[in-house]
């Protein structure tokens, strides 16, 4: 490794390799790339600090699910205490009990003064003693890593800060600026494929009795819960947003009207079953009227499409509400 870090060039390598993306992944896919030819050994793994659950796998190289667990269990040590973690034997180490045997070396990323991340490097064979670095080796070491910290900090905060432009502040769905993007997107991607795209658009009946009776405290409480139910009952591919107030909506790319309809109905279902703010001692009941307009069966525009979809929602509303109405449909 000594050889390799003081080779000319191996700088300027790593520092190349690690900026070539913005993308924290990639990022650390880099970093991971110039350290394993640095160590030799089989499995690698790159953690960033996850502010406040903890930590968060960035990268991996050779490693089988059943070692996934000690190596982020070491990396989440790491970073917690900015310090290097060496095992002979993980499963005799006191620090982290009840893991599988073999040694394992966990160094931080650090820079600007604090840990970001952290390599960790696995063996399934026990060794006779710790795995530890040399003082002149950490120091090149840490001085080599610096860079790819450093890249993967930035890459962190550049996606913290998208998320944030587009993630509604209070329920941490979406907001609708990002759903205006992803519907112009979908639809792009919907008339060269010819496959439909459906929205739904949903509204709270009775919300503002809440802001009315307990206050908007409370209201905001019951708009959080209402984002959970409608983000757990939508698929893995449907895209969940707050519209704004009371009203949400659901981009789903290839789904038809049947296939819409069959969602919004769970969601509605979903929703009246929830008993809102529970644990204030309230079992307050919420029905929703939701609107279904499919893309290019209802429209051929995604404005055409907001307006069907909004339009299918209040004739719901002025039927008496919790429903669903499809657009250009009776139901």
């Amino acid at each position: 490794m000594r050889r390799h870090l003081a080779r000319a060039g191996a700088l300027v390598e790593m520092i190349r390799a690690v900026n070539a993306s913005l993308d924290p992944p990639r990022v650390a896919e880099a970093l991971l790339a110039q350290v394993a030819g640095w160590l030799p050994e089989r499995h690698w793994m790159v953690v960033a600090l996850d502010e406040p659950t903890g930590v968060r796998v960035m990268a991996t190289r050779a490693v089988p699910p059943a070692l996934e667990p000690a190596m982020i269990s070491v990396g989440q040590w790491v970073t917690t205490s900015g310090a290097d973690f060496g095992a002979a034997d993980l499963a005799a180490d006191l620090r982290l009990p009840g893991h599988r045997r073999g040694s394992v070396l966990g160094l931080p990323l650090a820079c600007r003064g604090r840990t970001v991340g952290a390599v960790i490097t696995f063996d399934r064979a026990t060794s006779a003693s710790e795995p530890r670095l040399g003082v002149a080796a950490r120091a090149a070491l840490e001085s080599a890593l610096e860079p790819g910290a450093l890249a993967l900090e930035n890459a962190l905060r550049v996606q913290r800060a998208e998320a944030l432009s587009v993630t509604d502040d209070l329920t941490s769905l979406y907001n609708s600026r990002y759903l205006s993007q992803v519907l112009r997107r979908e639809a792009k991607r919907a008339t060269r494929s010819g496959r439909p795209l459906s929205l739904l658009f949903l509204d709270l009946d009775g919300f503002k009795s809440i802001n009315d009776t307990h206050g908007h405290l409370f209201g905001s409480r019951a708009l959080v819960e209402a984002a959970a139910v409608i983000k757990s009952s939508a698929r893995e591919t449907d895209v969940v947003a707050r519209f704004g107030g009371d009203e949400f909506a659901l981009v789903l790319p290839d789904t038809g009207s049947e296939g819409a309809t069959a969602v919004g109905e769970r969601v509605r279902e979903r929703l009246a079953a929830h008993e809102f703010l529970r644990a204030d001692g309230l079992r307050i009941r919420l029905t929703a009227s939701v609107g279904v307009a499919t893309l290019p069966g209802a429209a051929e525009t995604v404005e055409a499409l907001i307006q069907a979809a909004d339009k299918a929602m209040y004739l719901v509303k002025g039927r008496g509400k919790n429903g669903i109405c499809v657009a250009g449909s009776d139901i």
